[in-house]
């Protein structure tokens, strides 16, 4: 048998903190772009079908990906992460 030294153990639990934790400006600063940016990809969509073009799958790949960053800011803003409680 070895004579290795054993690790010293941690005193606190390493917890997993949330990515903009109580920062407002920065969640609606980033929540806001992630927002805007869905409504832009969302408007290229519509463009092209308002000039008259066929609906491809392309299109429609475009607008759900507009659909999803407009969605993605939405949570970003409202920061739902940590506030449900679970009652056992």
């Amino acid at each position: 048998m070895s004579n290795l030294p054993s690790l010293p153990e941690k005193s606190s639990p390493v917890t997993a903190k949330p990515l903009f934790e109580n920062c407002w400006s920065c969640r609606i600063l980033s929540g806001g772009g992630l927002l805007a940016s869905g409504g832009y990809v969302f408007m290229q969509a519509r463009k092209v079908m308002h000039v008259g073009g066929p609906t491809s799958m392309g299109t429609v790949a475009q607008i759900v990906f507009a659909a999803g960053l407009a969605a993605w800011g939405v949570v970003v803003i409202t920061d739902p992460v940590g506030k449900s409680s679970r009652k056992e």
